[in-house]
């Protein structure tokens, strides 16, 4: 806990680290094209005018031609390009804008999740690698990326968006929020700002509806000012500064063992939500909290539980006294509501430790606070003799006192003719501090009696008896009386902060020594026994530790070894994975599962659940262990998290080292396999015109298939490798289609070729040549599939937005499911009625060569007459004209 006269070190340290980091802006939308970019591009180039270093690292403008006009004046560093799947990825080229070292970056859509292979798999990682370097950043987020709200969001828009940005960064940065009414939004998604006309009208059904975007709205301008309100907290506790600064209301609700605490939890989340307010629940654990019964701990485990799921931040904090543990928390957080329940005590309770309540409404300050009524039952039996037992100790403890009063009267006696009365009383003191600061208060104050009688009884006199004849040595049995009860007092509160002192150091030890279990662990194996094992160590309980499967959760470690879990407790871990909530026993959910389940979360999600469980079947924690086992679960996560992303890693250098042995092998064959074939095929044509024979032609026939195989394998390689040098130009799609069919006469020998081209279909800008392998390849596969004697059909039709240019053959056509599997490489499709002779790599070379000049291929069955229709796309962008071709002659 910070204090409110000094500066709290972990704000100061989170303001120290900011010093020498680029300063990180967000400007936060509520839905799409509500005009983020713009404000942001905007913003750049009024920074560009007063002499600021700006580049552009990446912006999406989704074609909208008023964001493609503020790019003008600019610098714009070039993408850096992906492949992944065949496809040709541009994401933002950290290392060039490192290189570039600008003052300022504008990183557009903040949420992006990068292409496999990237540095890091989140652009907001990009973003920290920039403001790491010093970097400033400009960026954009829509409020249903933000982590702890996608839930939120997903619940009333019915839309889960996947790729999220963590609160943290949130809290970091300064936020703009771009806001426009929900009905003018409407209107610029009519007019088709935001989406195509398509687009728009499924979103105005869907997501884009008034009352979705106004709640958006709300919740971003909400999130905004919590933002900004975390940020002046954290300055003010970095610089001291006294009182509340209550821009915003906060609430407190302070929580204790008896019954009527969840009434008051559930008082603060009313209170909360009126005030629109954040809240919190603290529980101060004091020296009376050793005295509670288990059915008290459980009570007050279930309460914490309670404000937890309520959306409360939950917290336990040491004190010698419940009033100061609860100044201390209200001016760390700097609340401004505090809710507290006022429990009917006997008189004689409030006149030896005085009224929380009166003592925190006199000391709190400028703070409002609600009192309520508590519970007015009185403990239990068993409670009563509990805590009569825990507080008067044990009898051995009386006994050693009264050993050293011994020991010291029987000093005082062997010294009684060298020292004065005064000083042989002053020697009772040294029993009675032993006895409070070892054994506590009450020990001290018994002390304290014991010793003023042993001095009265043994050196005042009349000696031998309980009289006093002289007043004055009255006064000295009443002194050395109260004086021990003040030391025993004081003892007995030193102790009290010794032992709060002393578990803070063993959880803070514990948390270490679990760090560094965890640290050494080289393999993910190793890594949940360690983590199975401290755990139940630290807790004193059986742990178990599940991770998802398609099966359900799968039993991975557990302390001592489990062979299984019965169903209920299966179903209570599946509840825990999906809801990213405990489940189980001392949980609100599937209670009667003897485990109680806490998820692993990470930024990715939940990687696993841990299982807790008593020997005796009892609740799984008590109320003092909760606060630890959040911190071992947080660590637990971390580095199973990065045990996992390194594990992927390892994978993706695996297959990237795999992909670049198998590009050299097909480099290297293919090359080698060139020369030789070369000779083969000009040996043949020469034996051919000399001697003309039916041998002859098979070889050059199976030559010239050879050949081909080979110049597949070649262009495979080169997709690949990214190596495809692209001679864009205008091109006749008629021009093109002739030329290909008669590339491929002879492997459509038995075959009509119809070619369905209008005169009037327009140019295109593509490189021909990669345009005219996709159609030989197109072609070539439809020879080969379709039925003899049946015509292969080659096809344009003009879309409003592209032009579809269609091989279309009559045979039996494509498996269900598998229609973006055949331009896998080397697929096949073995075992079924498709599979026939070839290398499995001519489709993936179209698709490749296809994506490299921006165009897109698919595949489809035909209904009538059956067979198979591959399909490349020639997007609008690309189209030069629809004029006739003599006009642009």
């Amino acid at each position: 806990m910070s204090h409110p006269d000094r500066r709290d070190p972990e704000a100061f340290l989170r303001q120290a680290t900011q010093e020498g980091r680029g300063r990180l802006k967000i400007f936060l939308g509520a839905a799409p094209g509500v005009g983020k970019t713009y404000e942001m591009l905007t913003d750049g180039m009024q920074r560009l005018r007063a002499g600021i270093d700006v580049v552009v690292g990446i912006v999406e403008t989704h074609g909208r031609k008023e964001t493609e006009a503020l790019l003008i004046g600019h610098e714009v560093i070039s993408r850096r390009a992906v492949e992944h799947k065949g496809h040709r990825l541009g994401e933002m080229d950290i290392d060039a804008i490192l290189a570039r070292r600008p003052q300022l970056v504008l990183v557009d859509e903040l949420a992006h999740s990068n292409a496999p292979g990237s540095r890091h798999p989140k652009r907001y990682q990009d973003v920290e690698e920039l403001l790491d370097a010093g970097i400033d950043v400009y960026s954009t987020v829509n409020i249903q990326h933000v982590e702890s709200l996608n839930d939120v969001v997903a619940s009333f828009t019915r839309v889960h968006v996947r790729e999220t940005v963590p609160d943290s960064i949130l809290e970091m940065a300064e936020i703009e929020v771009v806001d426009i009414p929900p009905d003018e939004l409407i209107e610029r998604l009519k007019e088709g700002k935001v989406y195509i006309p398509q687009e728009a009208s499924r979103a105005l059904n869907h997501f884009f509806s008034k009352s979705n975007l106004a709640a958006l709205r709300e919740m971003a301008l909400r999130r905004a000012a919590q933002a900004v309100d975390a940020q002046m907290l954290d300055y003010v506790r970095a610089h001291a500064l006294a009182g509340s600064f209550a821009a915003g209301e906060r609430v407190l609700v302070a929580i204790s063992e008896v019954t009527s605490a969840q009434g008051l939890v559930r008082a603060a989340k009313r209170l909360a939500d009126a005030l629109k307010a954040p809240w919190s629940a603290v529980h101060i654990e004091t020296q009376r909290s050793l005295s509670f019964t288990p059915k008290e701990r459980e009570q007050l485990a279930d309460t914490m539980a309670l404000a937890s799921r309520l959306g409360a931040t939950t917290a336990t904090i040491p004190a010698t006294s419940v009033v100061e543990g609860l100044k201390d928390y209200v001016a760390d957080a700097r609340a401004t509501q505090i809710v507290i329940g006022k429990s009917a005590r006997p008189w004689w309770f409030e006149l030896r430790h005085g009224s929380v309540v009166d003592k925190l409404v006199r000391e709190i300050g400028d703070v409002a606070v609600h009192v309520l009524p508590g519970d007015a039952a009185t403990p239990g039996p068993q409670a009563v003799r509990q805590r009569f037992r825990q507080g008067w100790g044990k009898p051995s403890h009386y006994l050693w006192s009264a050993v050293m009063i011994a020991a010291m009267t029987a000093l005082g006696r062997l010294l009684i003719e060298a020292i004065d009365l005064s000083n042989i009383a002053l020697m009772y003191l040294v029993p009675v501090m032993f006895a409070a600061a070892s054994y506590g208060l009450r020990a001290g104050l018994v002390s304290g009696l014991l010793s003023s009688l042993a001095y009265n009884f043994f050196f005042l006199p009349p000696t031998g008896t309980l009289t006093v004849n002289n007043p004055e040595n009255v006064v000295s049995i009443l002194v050395l009386l109260g004086v021990a009860i003040v030391t025993s007092q004081f003892a007995a509160r030193v102790r009290a902060q010794a032992d709060l002192a002393q578990s803070s150091a063993r959880q803070n030890a514990a948390l270490a020594g679990f760090s560094r279990q965890l640290t050494a662990s080289a393999s993910q194996e190793e890594l949940m026994h360690a983590i199975c094992a401290e755990v139940g160590r630290l807790l004193q309980l059986r742990t178990v530790l599940l991770l998802p499967s398609p099966n359900g959760p799968q039993l991975r470690a557990a302390v001592p070894p489990e062979d299984r879990l019965e169903q209920i407790e299966k179903a209570a871990a599946q509840w825990a994975m999906d809801n990213e909530q405990p489940a189980g026993r001392g949980s609100s959910t599937l209670t009667a599962s003897d485990w109680l389940f806490h998820p692993l979360r990470t930024q990715r999600g939940v990687l696993g659940v841990l299982g807790l469980a008593r020997e005796d079947a009892g609740p799984p924690l008590r109320s003092d262990q909760v606060p630890l086992l959040m911190s071992l679960l947080d660590q637990a996560s971390i580095a199973f998290d990065r045990m996992a992303l390194e594990q992927e890693m390892l994978d993706a250098r695996q297959i990237k080292e795999r992909d670049r042995l198998r590009a050299a092998l097909l480099s290297s064959v293919s090359h080698d396999l060139r020369t030789p074939l070369t000779t083969i095929l000009s040996a043949v044509h020469e034996l051919k015109r000399q001697h003309p024979s039916d041998l002859l032609d098979t070889v050059d026939a199976e030559a010239q298939r050879l050949n081909r195989f080979v110049a597949n394998l070649l262009d495979m390689a080169r997709v690949e490798a990214g190596a495809l040098p692209l001679k864009v130009e205008p091109t006749d799609l008629f021009d093109a289609v002739a030329g290909a069919v008669h590339d491929t006469r002879q492997s459509l020998q038995g075959h009509a070729v119809e070619v369905e081209i209008a005169p009037d279909i327009p140019l295109v800008r593509v490189d021909p040549t990669l345009l005219h392998h996709c159609l030989i390849n197109l072609l070539d596969n439809a020879g080969r599939y379709a039925h003899p004697g049946t015509p292969v059909i080659v096809r344009s039709q003009r879309l409003p937005d592209a032009i579809a240019l269609s091989v279309v053959d009559e045979g039996p056509g494509i498996p269900a499911g598998a229609e973006a599997r055949v331009f896998d490489t080397f697929t096949r499709l073995e075992g079924s009625d498709r599979a026939k002779h070839g290398t499995g790599l001519g489709l993936a070379i179209v698709k490749g060569f296809a994506e490299a000049m921006g165009l897109t291929v698919s595949a489809a069955n035909n209904v009538e007459p059956r067979g198979a229709a591959f399909t490349i796309m020639i997007p609008q962008a690309l189209i030069i004209s629809d004029v006739p071709h003599e006009d642009l002659l």
